[in-house]
């Protein structure tokens, strides 16, 4: 592969992700209810905008292209998964813990080397993963300068721990 010669600015960041939702309602109970994202705006009943720490928004939701629309077909292209930063390995064991009080279903937890994640799906299928970072100084790095991030299976039970020492 060819190196890039115009690379982007470091500090840009992926601001915020616009769903099509098939039940507004049933995806703000996700959204809000269990993840925990503040509704910042409305447009009529079509429409709501969710974030975290007043930010106008990281989360959109829209039925503008029908109530009731249907997911693609697996095996189609398409997003993959967003993902959801956490900002440390406790907050991200407070959200798995409540995932379990409810009994909501996680599709995969893995340990990425640089990060912890848990996967899930929305109610319309959409794929969300749940992670939380290591710190820098600790992302497996190979003699060559190469970071060396894996899949390997998450001690779930491990990070729940961080909860004992809240």
């Amino acid at each position: 592969m060819t190196p890039i010669k115009n690379i982007i600015h470091p500090e840009v960041k992926i601001g915020h992700i616009h769903l099509t939702v098939s039940d507004l309602d049933r995806s703000v109970k996700f959204y809000r209810d269990l993840l925990g994202f503040e509704i910042t705006t409305t447009f009529g009943n079509s429409a709501v905008f969710l974030s975290a720490g007043g930010y106008h928004h990281h989360i959109a939701l829209n039925t503008w292209q029908g109530k009731g629309a249907t997911p693609p077909p697996p095996g189609h292209t398409g997003m993959y998964h967003f993902a959801i930063l956490f900002p440390s390995r406790l907050e991200l064991a407070k959200i798995v813990k409540r995932l379990y009080e409810i009994n909501y279903p996680i599709e995969g937890a893995s340990d990425h080397g640089v990060s912890e994640s848990i996967y899930l799906t929305d109610p319309d299928g959409n794929g969300v993963e749940l992670y939380s970072d290591r710190p820098l100084d600790q992302w497996p790095i190979d003699e060559d300068g190469h970071l060396q991030m894996t899949t390997k299976h998450l001690d779930i039970l491990n990070l729940l721990s961080e909860l004992d020492h809240e």
